[in-house]
């Protein structure tokens, strides 16, 4: 099945094909994609109105999110993942329960390699969704995590933090295959918790580097 102008420009997004910041540019996205130009114009408006886009004078930009917008990001995701655990907690078949079990121990192969354990997050965090078996809480979480493809850069770059993530994931995986609804809940918030410190402290020194330079 061809994908549409929309998904292909979302996911050249969430893979960090275009960074926020990056201007896109109607004609070249239509060459990009070997598509026309209308269906391309018809995307970038969409994703103007999700907030993906950004207005910079006459140009759109991808969006990226301040202090305030990245705090009110992970206090919804925290909860919608929270519930996610505890759903799976309940209603995650064993099958279920060993493909995240796998993942875990796969996912060791990629500390080191923040891109691809970024990836193998998203994968790990998609499977706990659709194991809480709520068709509407996976729908509320794919706007959540589109939305975490406007940060610049991922909390796993930073050291030691992703041996510590997958050591949180083990975790969750735990509870939710001993049935733990309120152990997977607590652990997955715990786990989202961590990982917005993290990015504080990566933002905080960010920050600090510019203003000494």
């Amino acid at each position: 099945m061809q994908k549409d102008a929309y998904t292909l420009i979302l996911e050249a997004i969430d893979g960090g094909i275009y960074r926020p910041g990056d201007r896109l540019v109607e004609a070249e996205l239509a060459e990009r994609f070997g598509v026309s130009r209308t269906p391309v114009r018809e995307a970038l408006q969409r994703l103007e109105t999700q907030s993906m886009l950004a207005r910079d004078g006459r140009s759109l930009i991808v969006a990226s999110l301040d202090h305030n917008q990245l705090a009110e990001l992970y206090i919804v995701r925290a909860e919608l993942e929270g519930l996610a655990a505890r759903l799976a907690a309940k209603h995650a078949s064993p099958e279920e329960v060993r493909v995240l079990e796998e993942m875990v121990a796969e996912d060791h192969a990629h500390v080191g390699d923040p891109v691809a354990l970024s990836r193998a997050n998203r994968r790990f965090h998609r499977q706990i969704h659709l194991a809480s078996h709520n068709r509407y809480l996976v729908q509320q979480l794919e706007l959540v995590h589109r939305s975490m493809a406007l940060l610049a850069t991922t909390s796993l770059a930073a050291e030691g933090r992703g041996a510590m993530a997958l050591d949180e994931h083990a975790a969750i995986v735990r509870a939710i295959a001993a049935g733990d609804e309120e152990g997977a809940q607590a652990a997955l918030r715990s786990h989202i918790s961590k990982a917005f410190e993290t990015r504080l402290k990566l933002d905080a020194r960010a920050a600090r580097r510019i203003g000494d330079g």
